[in-house]
């Protein structure tokens, strides 16, 4: 009646962040007012405009605020002279032509010089750029690389990334058990599609033991976060009963969670269990 549950294990899983990181930001900006008061007695009373903790603070006000070329002049400024988070900051700008022409070479170029620094963040990005050959020669070997230093600082989507790498055998060896470690990292930490695919990893007994109930487990926290393909699959496991009560009504639920998303074997098994009178 319904066809089998899949992993999302399509080759184009690998994700780049292209958010302002606002978080760093923050605790800059606290450092720097720190250093401000201690400074106070040596009648240095506000930071100087060559500051760089201070380019980058004002380069993420103005981004917020959505004057993106002044953004981009201050982000430059502090970039300039070794800021990761503002190299990190005009990285993404260049990625998404905000304030700038979009050059996906100069994207790549920033995002190496924070990640050079260690700048998880950025090295998430530039595995990306690596994977998708944006700015730089598509290299799988440096995308997993690059992608492996930031899972082990604990990015959540560098771990789901690694993953990917890992269970289709992308610049490594073929790997499940490795798949499903990076999984559970990433899954650990609320990331839906890696719970997603952990959940499969369980299901299937790839890299772990095989499992229905755990693999319903982590299918729940992915469904529930409006993973489609997670829903559908938790449709299929309360229609079969696997790793769960068999719930022919709970299953219609779910199958309409991913039908409303336009997944087209939820809305198929939905029709049939709307015959059946679920």
């Amino acid at each position: 009646m319904v066809a089998g549950r899949g992993m999302k294990n399509e080759k184009g899983g690998m994700k780049m962040k292209q958010t302002l990181c606002v978080l760093s930001v923050l605790i800059l900006i606290t450092t720097a007012n720190c250093a401000s008061s201690g400074n106070a007695a040596q009648g240095r009373n506000q930071p100087s405009s060559d500051d760089p903790v201070y380019q980058y603070d004002m380069g993420e006000r103005n981004f917020l605020a959505g004057n993106y070329e002044r953004a981009v002049y201050w982000f430059k400024r502090a970039a300039e002279q070794g800021h990761a988070g503002a190299q990190y900051n005009l990285g993404i700008c260049y990625l998404g032509g905000d304030g700038v022409v979009q050059d996906y070479t100069q994207a790549a170029y920033w995002f190496s010089k924070a990640a050079e620094q260690g700048y998880a963040l950025a090295q998430n990005n530039l595995g990306g750029c690596y994977f998708e050959g944006k700015g730089v020669e598509q290299n799988y070997t440096q995308a997993v690389y690059w992608s492996k230093l930031a899972a082990e600082q604990g990015l959540a989507q560098a771990q789901y990334n690694l993953g990917v790498c890992y269970l289709n055998g992308i610049g490594v060896r073929q790997d499940y058990t490795q798949a499903a470690y990076w999984f559970s990292k990433a899954a650990e930490q609320g990331h839906a599609e890696a719970q997603a695919n952990l959940g499969d990893c369980y299901f299937e007994g790839k890299g772990v033991e095989q499992n229905y109930t755990q693999a319903a487990y982590w299918t729940r926290k992915a469904a529930e976060q409006g993973d489609t393909k997670a829903q559908y699959n938790l449709g299929v496991s309360y229609l079969k009963g696997e790793g769960v009560v068999q719930d022919y009504t709970q299953a219609a639920y779910w199958f309409s969670k991913a039908a409303e998303q336009g997944y087209a074997g939820a809305i198929r098994a939905l029709e049939v269990l709307r015959s059946l009178g679920y």
